[in-house]
């Protein structure tokens, strides 16, 4: 291993790097792109049975406040919710549909709750959390699959919810109604319809000579019928887990083979049972392995050398997971997540041709540095001039010293913009995700933006340059010489170097990389990159400045909250990290170039000038800012989440995962609560694979983490916490709640 790969190693490949397996996007309450259509139960990603009753149920509630909606205006026979699918979440649907007065029809491709009817015999079922009481009458009280079963059709039959046997292949707008297109080629209308389909989609294959025989099988039903047998179990997730305990409990010789070297999916309890089976020597762990061919009486599989090994074998099960049925939602027209379709496409490439205008716009310097595609000034010159805000007849006063000229320029309709959305959808944020964690961040990010980069050198700055404060003599000349202007000998007007109070170097390099040293900014910035940063790192984590301070962060945060999902997680992506590192170094190289262009005569001057922070294809400013910063990174907001400059190419952020490998700063989590759904891990917009600490009961230390809560806000169970080591072998929780679930555990009983 050379020296790149270990540092590589060190800073980010030796984390999880988990997957997250593609779903329909889903709004609130289970809301899709086509109108009318909601989507409930697992699907929506969290896999208990009180979640898919509750999504289920509340669905319904949803359906029949909107405002568009009335009973029965669907005319005769045509139903006001169309269910389809008769699990838990369909018949909970089904029962609160019925006890709402609304008329439905829930339809059924095999038979009602076929999920659970497939499950090994005597399962155990986890009913966590144990106190929540799902919305609907469907409840759940019994412990295992036969019990839960019959306590389920008992309170179908009691309700007098009745299914329709049919299989929906997709669906479309049929006008103000929804067609349900019938495998029968009978097709259905409703006003409302509910996707409660789970993820019954195909069995996953291993792909390997021989998966067709019939000693072969997708599931367990009855793990006595192997007692004494030899078994291979094939595997990782809970499935192969509970299916590898219960053969062994029953008596047949077991093999649990899974291709990766430990687990990081299964609940922490079918973890702890398998480890006993092993210790008592009643059960054969092989991580690492893989089958490659089954015959009747072996197998041969792959255990890291260069030769298969011969396993003398009786059954094989293949419990790799199900593919969800996504082909439903694509003939449906309904988006999954990450997934590119030629509209996707389309948007995607208008978007970024909209942020190639826009960035040059607010550049004010002309395309690929062509003459005559000055935007602004091809704008000015047709009339088309934004506002001016000067007021008329205020000459000498505040508004026309300021802001004729403030509004003249185009960073400042930028920043203007730039605030507006910020504030806008960081209401929404704060509506949306209400836990006293967000509501403080987001109010201190918004409070950020508005002051200190936008009304200090906007307003603020201007006014007081108006009003004689940085004219010759006493300090107000110093502060405006060393910090407002262009270096020695120039007025001090450059308002816009106030950014650099806030975003430090190399975010902002352009109050370091000058024609002269100017001594104040580099004073300051020294302290604030290897200062300030690194000991708020330290204690509170990178998110610490990504997450509550920096611009970037704050319109991820607020405007990118929603699309956080769409960041794609695994090894090739964390690999694509380590792009950062090579920006930050390129920075450090021309901090060095412009240093030695600061002694007397060197040559260097112009060259440093035009490769920092000149206007040419090749420098720093068009590269990093025009186009990873501004064009890339917001042309992918809506595609990628909203933190794509921030995890992979700001130079900041990869200076800070440096500081982070040394931050006292953890995510901690109560294994004991996990159920490995995935769900924390799907909504980081960093791409850290959470779900894999969590379920160990590891403290999460990836350096990429933001502190956006995310994923403790998510987290249906309540498992995880933000809190720092204290040096002495224990731990500080973080005193700011940001888990509901936890919140409403520490609410008083009454």
């Amino acid at each position: 291993m050379n020296i790149f790969s270990k540092y590589t190693h060190w800073l980010h490949t030796q984390w999880p790097a988990g997957q997250v397996e593609k779903a329909p996007e889903v709004g609130e309450l289970g809301s899709t792109a086509m109108k009318g259509v909601r989507v409930v139960g697992d699907l929506t990603g969290i896999p208990l049975l009180k979640f898919s009753s509750d999504s289920g149920a509340r669905a319904v509630q949803a359906i029949k406040e909107e405002a568009d909606f009335k009973a029965g205006d669907g005319g005769d026979g045509v139903p006001d919710i169309a269910i389809i699918g008769a699990g838990v979440s369909g018949m909970a649907a089904a029962m609160e549909a019925k006890r709402l007065g609304l008329s439905y029809v829930l339809l059924e491709a095999d038979e009602a709750f076929s999920t659970i009817h497939n499950f090994p015999r005597r399962k155990p079922i986890y009913t966590y959390p144990t106190e929540m009481t799902p919305a609907g009458d469907l409840r759940f009280t019994t412990e295992n699959r036969e019990d839960l079963l019959d306590e389920l059709r008992e309170q179908q039959e009691q309700s007098g919810v009745e299914i329709t046997r049919n299989r929906i292949e997709n669906l479309s707008r049929d006008g103000n109604l929804i067609k349900l297109h019938s495998a029968k080629g009978e097709d259905l209308q409703a006003q409302r319809v509910l996707v409660a389909i789970g993820r019954t989609g195909n069995f996953r294959k291993l792909n390997v000579p021989g998966e067709s025989l019939d000693k072969v099988s997708n599931r367990l039903l009855d793990a006595k019928e192997f007692g004494g047998k030899k078994v291979i179990v094939v595997g990782g997730g809970d499935s192969a887990l509970e299916a590898a305990i219960a053969l062994s409990e029953a008596g047949a010789n077991v093999i649990l083979s899974y291709r990766k070297k430990e687990f990081s999916r299964p609940k922490p309890d079918n973890i702890d049972g398998v480890q006993k089976l092993v210790d008592e020597g009643k059960l054969d762990l092989k991580l690492g392995t893989q089958l490659q061919e089954i015959h009747e009486d072996h197998v041969m599989m792959c255990e890291g050398g260069d030769e298969d090994c011969r396993i003398e074998n009786d059954a094989v099960f293949t419990l790799i997971g199900r593919e969800p049925p996504l082909d439903f939602f694509r003939k449906s027209g309904i988006p999954i997540v990450g997934e590119f379709t030629p509209k996707v496409w389309a948007l995607l490439a208008g978007f970024l041709a909209l942020m190639f205008f826009f960035y040059h716009w607010k550049a004010y310097k002309p395309v690929f540095g062509i003459p005559g595609t000055n935007l602004w000034q091809e704008f000015a010159s047709k009339g088309w001039f934004p506002f001016n805000l000067s007021v008329p007849g205020t000459e000498g006063q505040f508004w026309h010293s300021t802001m004729s000229t403030a509004s003249s320029d185009p960073g400042f309709h930028f920043a203007l913009l730039y605030t507006v959305l910020i504030v806008v959808f960081g209401i929404k944020r704060i509506r949306r995700r209400k836990t006293p964690y967000v509501t403080v961040q987001t109010l201190t990010l918004m409070s950020f933006q508005v002051i200190p980069l936008f009304l200090l050198p906007y307003v603020i700055f201007p006014w007081m340059g108006a009003n004689g404060a940085f004219s010759s003599g006493g300090f107000g000349e110093w502060f405006g010489m060393t910090f407002l202007s262009n270096g020695p000998g120039t007025e001090p007007t450059a308002y816009w170097r106030a950014f650099g109070f806030i975003l430090a170097w190399p975010l902002f390099i352009y109050n370091v990389f000058t024609p002269a040293p100017m001594w104040g900014w580099l004073i300051l910035s020294f302290i604030q990159t290897f200062v300030i940063i690194p000991f708020i790192i330290w204690k509170w984590g990178k998110g610490a400045y990504c997450g509550w301070i920096c611009s970037c962060g704050a319109m991820a945060e607020t405007l990118g909250d929603q699309h956080r999902q769409k960041m794609p997680h695994g090894p090739k992506w964390n690999k694509l990290n380590m792009l950062g590192q090579g920006i930050l170094a390129f920075a450090f190289l021309l901090l060095l170039l412009r240093i030695a262009s600061w002694i007397p005569g060197s040559p260097l001057k112009d060259f440093a000038k035009g490769i920092s922070d000149g206007w040419n294809v090749f420098s720093y400013k068009y590269i990093i800012d025009i186009w990873l910063a501004g064009i890339i990174g917001y042309g992918l907001y809506f595609q990628y989440s909203g933190r794509v400059w921030c995890r992979f190419a700001c130079p900041l952020a990869a200076l800070m995962h440096i500081y982070a490998r040394f931050s006292r700063f953890r995510i901690f989590a109560d294994k004991k609560k996990c159920i490995s759904c995935n769900v924390c891990t799907s909504v980081c917009h960093q791409g850290i694979d959470i779900m894999n600490f969590a379920n160990k009961g590891r403290p999460m230390e990836d350096p990429e983490c933001v502190r956006c809560s995310a994923c403790v806000q998510s987290c249906p169970t309540g498992v995880l916490q933000f809190g720092m080591l204290d040096g002495k072998g224990g731990i500080n929780i973080d005193k700011l709640p940001a888990s509901p679930v936890l919140m409403q555990e520490m609410k008083p009983k009454k």
